[in-house]
């Protein structure tokens, strides 16, 4: 059956952008990918303009040749196109995982050079059913629901994957019928790869029961996120920078799985942590609380008192001292937007000196220990004051473990968390 530009891209929002960008690396997902979006958006007069985008990681050789030959295909078509080269250093450790990241980051800065929203990528129901199953090993629950059909990155480009219901011989045949050749990366046929293994163990009927797990898992996420995201707005306040209160009746309520999840977020969000935390570690914590007893859970300090429940940042590792990088994240809880030449570091025992803006009421051992963790800028020595409060230093709160990438079935949630912080609104879903 061949692909139709119609159903991939009916629904996504084109008007809302001047600029659109394909991620092409020359194999044939992202080639089928490439000439689906054309010619959907050739069938356009208000159409956006494209852009391929090609990411080298100057990690095999023959990775220039590959970007020359998409550029060439791209010539020939009319489509724009630019290389963009991963540069520097790489790890020693955790090579795949760095290069993912930097992959993301290098679509996002072309993607803002061309003033485009959107990034779109070939992902599959191929990649789908392996991502599910990969994870299915490792026991994830919520990473059951597979790849996200767009996440939000942190620069405001959406990445929209409009292939995941495309199998990858489906879009091979597609290039087969113009004469369209592609590009196969070494790396997808060898077994020292887990990805590769998995693929090879995939029947066709088990590619369907992956898929249709993971389209029910992420039906059942977003609909936890959405019943997270109304305990978090009823019950839950920003007393002070680095502090929050909430409601013992959201340990009550009777909707005990979203108050749960309610209360990993905020944990995650508190602690600056990249992962909500465990859930059996949760439900101890979460039971805990009911009985009136305090405890800590991803590096979130959480207090019962009679006036409430308190949140705050745990003492122990914070970041140390180090110099200003614009739009840095600070513990996973920060955004640093600006201050060159200064450095930034916990407020520490100094705090005590230089109390934040709260309630009157709040008792000042709970303001001490939320601003000891909270950023402050510093000149030499010198304490200059809260990264927030100082001219060229601003900090922009952000809803951790999504401080990078937001997954569409999370953005209910994280909502509640920016709404929380009082932060901008997210960008409408594609």
């Amino acid at each position: 059956m061949q692909p139709d530009p119609r159903q991939l891209f009916d629904g996504i929002a084109f008007s809302r952008h001047h600029g659109v960008v394909a991620a092409v690396s020359g194999g044939g997902d992202s080639l089928a990918l490439l000439l689906l979006l054309q010619e959907f958006l050739d069938s356009h007069a208000d159409a956006p303009a494209l852009t391929a985008v090609t990411v080298d990681h100057a990690l095999r050789a023959e990775a220039a040749d590959e970007a020359r030959f998409v550029a060439g295909l791209c010539a020939s078509r009319g489509i724009a196109h630019r290389t963009m080269v991963w540069r520097g250093e790489k790890p020693a450790t955790g090579l795949s995982a760095a290069a993912r990241s930097a992959r993301l980051e290098l679509l996002a800065q072309a993607a803002q050079s061309v003033g485009a929203g959107l990034v779109f990528t070939g992902h599959t129901r191929d990649d789908q059913a392996e991502t599910v199953s990969m994870r299915a090993a490792r026991g994830t629950g919520r990473g059951g629901a597979g790849i996200a059909p767009a996440s939000l990155h942190n620069s405001g480009i959406w990445f929209v994957r409009p292939l995941l219901a495309c199998g990858r011989a489906e879009l091979r045949n597609y290039l087969a019928k113009q004469n369209i050749r592609w590009i196969d990366d070494p790396t997808n046929d060898d077994p020292n790869y887990e990805r590769v293994r998995v693929r090879r163990s995939l029947t066709p009927e088990g590619v369907a029961g992956c898929v249709a797990e993971a389209d029910d898992v992420a039906s059942e996420r977003r609909l936890l996120g959405t019943r997270a995201a109304r305990l978090i707005d009823d019950h839950v306040r920003r007393m002070a920078p680095g502090l929050y209160r909430v409601d013992p009746a959201l340990v009550e309520d009777t909707d005990s799985a979203g108050a749960l999840y309610a209360l990993r977020v905020l944990a995650a969000m508190v602690g600056g942590a990249s992962h909500l935390p465990p859930e059996n570690a949760s439900e101890r914590v979460f039971a805990a609380l009911r009985d009136g007893v305090c405890a800590t859970l991803s590096r979130s300090v959480i207090d019962y008192r009679s006036s409430g429940v308190y949140l705050h940042r745990e003492r122990r590792n914070l970041p140390v001292r180090m110099r200003v990088r614009q739009g840095m994240l600070w513990d996973g809880r920060y955004r640093i937007t600006d201050g060159d030449g200064l450095h930034v570091a916990p407020f520490g025992g100094v705090a005590r000196d230089h109390p934040a803006e709260a309630d009157p009421d709040l008792p000042q051992d709970l303001q001490f220990a939320a601003q000891f963790a909270e950023p402050a800028l510093w000149r030499g020595d010198a304490l200059i004051g809260a990264a927030l409060d100082v001219d060229g230093g601003v900090k922009v709160g952000v809803p951790a473990p999504w401080a990078t990438l937001l997954p569409s079935f999370d953005v209910d949630v994280a909502k509640a968390l920016i709404r929380l912080l009082g932060g901008k609104t997210v960008l409408a879903l594609p």
